[in-house]
């Protein structure tokens, strides 16, 4: 007699189901350790979009040289506008 309960899998359902996890798992870790590697970088001070200011995510709390000079131009630019 077979005691199964009628659910049973392929050798091949199981290997495209340890994939597809395998490969959802890697991809996890990957987008992981890119957060923990840019949270470093904002808290270190340094720059994590190579020097594009104005398209950067945090530009309005950055502190750094090069985008506090950005800020200059930008107030200056809109104070002649007004």
């Amino acid at each position: 007699m077979n005691n199964y309960s009628g659910k049973t899998q392929s050798r091949r359902q199981l290997l495209a189901g340890v994939l597809r996890y395998a490969t959802l798992g890697t991809f996890g870790v990957v987008g992981g350790s890119a957060v923990a590697k840019r949270r470093k970088l904002v808290r270190e001070g340094n720059c994590i979009n190579n020097g594009i200011c104005r398209c950067c995510e945090v530009f309005d709390e950055c502190g750094l040289p090069q985008a506090l000079s950005v800020k200059q131009v930008l107030a200056r630019i809109d104070d002649g506008r007004k």
